[in-house]
């Protein structure tokens, strides 16, 4: 009997010792991934170029359906995805499974573009916008719940505040199906805005400034909440932050914050060892490259320097028309925090802010040759470029004004002189947007 007792309590005590080893184990590798061998976390799998000029052929090439590598461990993310050539040729069908995800990245002017979207699409049944309420009802025609725009002012930020590709990719259809209370396969359109990188960073430090932090952020990837990613500062803000402290945190999250909102995390490790030197070289190559083959497998992407063109190609795009034009104008706070810059911290941001400002000139390159085969393919150009540039009296316009105004990208520039030293310069008919 006394023998019994014995193995039971041997027994008993290898299990606990068991038991806390485990314990042990996981609390050492907690938002880690341990299971990756030593360098796996950069997935060789994965294909990276350094030039500029990459191949768009190989980008958008890119599969619908969207394949993660978590710490080299094949994952599937079972969406289906509509790329910008499917969305052109099918349209956009409200009344079926489609939905519109909007992933808004801070500061790149999301804010007016989201109010576009529930407030100024000429739809059939528009959404249901109640005063005093900042989101709106955007259902299908003739149902309740479902809902054809995942975006903050219709759904909320039910995928964490400012969800990223890699969030929204493994969130949105779980969260449809718990919000309209049934499972079902949906056809996503992505879309977004891009912004010029270093107003967009400027734009961001003048909102952290003021006491803005992004603190709710989920920072959701390869299965998990990242809750212990470092801040750059003590306290509940970063209220009155000078730009050299704000450059000087190395993982301030609004370094190439574009970049990485577009690119897939788990391909790069997610957020272990987040900007740290080790590896950095060939994480950066992936995350650009990453973020690259995202962009032009979206559905539709604007570019907050370029409103007309954005507006014309998502109208032609999802053969939906906007009541309200994208409007431009001349002043941004960012702008007044680039006229006080100094040279070096001029050059300081844009070192900071690389990887966008590669993605920024991939964009444009990507977007110029959209709105050609959309203008090429429009029999009613005339017509819709100008209702998009003169949306109150384009009939009224003489000859010669019409001419000018039909070639959206003039050779003939005209620069701000704060922009001046960033050589950033904007065509004559429109100038730089303000979005603060």
């Amino acid at each position: 009997m006394k023998r019994w007792v014995k193995m039971i309590r041997f027994i008993g005590g290898l299990c606990l010792v068991t038991l806390l080893g485990i314990a042990y184990v996981s609390y050492l590798c907690h938002n880690s991934l341990c299971l990756a061998p030593e360098h796996s976390s950069l997935s060789p799998r994965y294909s990276v170029s350094s030039s500029s000029s990459s191949s768009r052929s190989e980008i958008l090439s890119s599969p619908a359906s969207l394949v993660k590598l978590i710490g080299g461990f094949p994952s599937k993310v079972n969406i289906e995805s509509v790329a910008f050539q499917e969305a052109y040729n099918m349209g956009f069908d409200i009344t079926s499974r489609d939905v519109i995800v909007f992933l808004h990245i801070q500061k790149t002017g999301g804010t007016t573009f989201g109010r576009h979207l529930v407030r100024d699409l000429n739809l059939e049944n528009p959404c249901n916008c109640p005063r005093k309420r900042k989101r709106c009802d955007c259902f299908r025609p003739n149902t309740v719940n479902e809902q054809w725009l995942f975006s903050r002012y219709s759904t909320g930020w039910k995928c964490g505040l400012h969800a990223d590709w890699t969030e929204l990719t493994d969130c949105v259809e779980g969260a449809l199906d718990e919000y309209e209370g049934t499972s079902r396969k949906r056809r996503y359109f992505f879309i977004t805005v891009l912004r010029d990188p270093i107003h967009r960073y400027l734009s961001e430090f003048r909102h952290v400034q003021r006491g803005a932090t992004w603190k709710s952020a989920r920072h959701w990837c390869g299965g998990q909440e990242f809750t212990s990613l470092p801040h750059c500062y003590k306290g509940s803000n970063w209220t009155g932050v000078e730009l050299d402290e704000f450059m000087n945190c190395s993982y301030n999250l609004a370094h190439n914050r574009q970049t990485r909102m577009l690119a897939d995390l788990t391909l790069a490790g997610c957020y272990t060892g987040y900007n740290t030197t080790a590896d950095q070289l060939e994480r950066d190559k992936i995350l650009l490259q990453s973020a690259k083959q995202n962009l032009a497998s979206m559905a539709y992407f604007g570019l907050t320097e370029e409103q007309a063109t954005s507006q014309y190609i998502f109208e032609r795009t999802f053969h939906l028309d906007f009541a309200n034009p994208f409007d431009q104008a001349n002043a941004t706070l960012s702008a007044q925090a680039i006229a006080k810059l100094t040279p070096v911290q001029i050059e300081r941001v844009r070192q900071l802010n690389s990887l966008d400002n590669e993605l920024l000139e991939f964009a444009r390159q990507l977007l110029h040759e959209r709105f050609k085969m959309l203008k090429r393919r429009d029999p009613h150009f005339r017509r819709n470029w100008l209702r998009v540039i003169h949306p109150h009296n384009y009939n009224q316009l003489s000859h010669d004004h019409v001419v000018s105004l039909l070639n959206p990208l003039p050779a003939t520039l005209a620069c701000n002189p704060n922009l001046m030293k960033l050589g950033n310069c904007y065509s004559l008919h429109k100038s730089p947007a303000i979005f603060i």
